[in-house]
């Protein structure tokens, strides 16, 4: 994963891409489906064509008169000659013959608009993409942040990621998200991923000195934005904190004590990856308070509590502090995923 380039920046939308022999079949289809109604047309009026060698325009006649007229040939040896003949010829063959044209030019014309049809995507893309969430870094930490994310439900067109690997940026775009190419530390790329817009903001970068830039970038284009930053080491923990981070997870640290308690309790181990893992038994939620919690202290709840945030702090299960809930007060709860909860 590379987050540092030339400054270069390139929005990609993911796309259904069709098979090149699908694409091509299917064009063969329409125009055998253009020239089979056109010599339908001709067959069912066909007395009302002549014929150079005298005889009635029987359905071989048909068929070669379809085919020369739509491929735009016209030998003239059979013609129309009836008023209803010519008005058909007007009103259905022509229109016909232009369709089956369009067909056989189709590639070119589509290598044609898909320039103007792509910055008609991105631009329309672009006036809608708000209240977000932009995924600085598509490496390991990132892809587990984006399938965190999706399996709590979050829509995946409100995700964006920024990664400056072209590899990395196809492998988003597979996934179904939307990608931008570039430098994160540089302003321009960040607006090409609506920043100033974003609900929130997660970067994983491979280099804590990466995250920090990003994370300073971030904090001036858009003030308001929660900030979730990985680091490596816990040293420069402050330091992101400093650069406007609201939160921190020391990636390294957080690993290793996972791994210590796995040692010494491997039970403890798998309940403590059983809560990081969406929906895969118990996992950890946050909840605003209910009408009938309110006044009730935490230890009465049939929840199972691990804090209370409270006017942007956050009281632990055992501070007095937080023992009668009040109305705005929000819940941070361990439930089964096996079981509805209450938001």
């Amino acid at each position: 994963m590379s987050l540092v380039g030339s400054g270069v920046s390139a929005l990609r939308l993911p796309r259904d891409e069709t098979p090149p022999l699908w694409a091509v079949l299917r064009r063969v289809l329409i125009a055998f489906g253009l020239l089979g109604l056109a010599v339908l047309t001709v067959f069912l009026d066909r007395h009302g064509y002549a014929d150079n060698d005298g005889n009635g325009v029987g359905l071989l006649d048909a068929v070669y008169y379809a085919t020369v007229s739509l491929s735009t040939t016209g030998y003239g040896d059979i013609a129309p000659l009836t008023q209803q003949a010519r008005l058909i010829n007007v009103l259905v063959v022509t229109p016909l013959r232009v369709l089956f044209l369009i067909v056989l030019v189709g590639t070119t014309l589509e290598v044609l608009t898909e320039r103007t049809r792509e910055q008609y995507r991105q631009n329309r893309w672009k006036a809608h993409m708000q209240a977000h969430t932009v995924v600085v870094g598509y490496g390991t930490k990132g892809r587990s942040a984006v399938r965190a994310l999706l399996a709590d439900g979050y829509p995946r067109d409100r995700i964006v990621v920024v990664d400056g690997d072209p590899g990395v940026v196809a492998e988003a775009n597979a996934d179904g998200i939307a990608a931008v190419l570039g430098d994160a530390t540089r302003r321009a790329v960040l607006e090409q991923a609506r920043v100033r817009t974003a609900e929130r903001v997660l970067v994983s970068s491979a280099r804590d000195d990466t995250a920090i830039l990003v994370v300073l970038t971030v904090r001036q284009m858009n003030p308001g934005a929660p900030i979730v930053s990985a680091v490596r080491e816990s040293e420069n923990a402050p330091l992101l904190e400093q650069s406007g981070a609201t939160s921190v997870v020391v990636s390294s640290e957080a690993a290793g004590r996972l791994l210590a308690v796995a040692a010494v309790s491997p039970a403890t181990g798998k309940v403590v990856e059983d809560l990081l893992v969406s929906h895969a038994g118990l996992e950890l939620n946050e909840r605003a308070v209910t009408p009938d919690e309110v006044g009730r202290a935490v230890r009465d709840l049939d929840a199972v509590v691990l804090a209370v945030l409270r006017g942007g702090r956050i009281c632990r299960y055992a501070s007095d502090e937080a023992d009668l809930l009040l109305a705005d007060d929000r819940l941070v709860v361990v439930r089964d995923t096996g079981r509805p909860h209450r938001d």
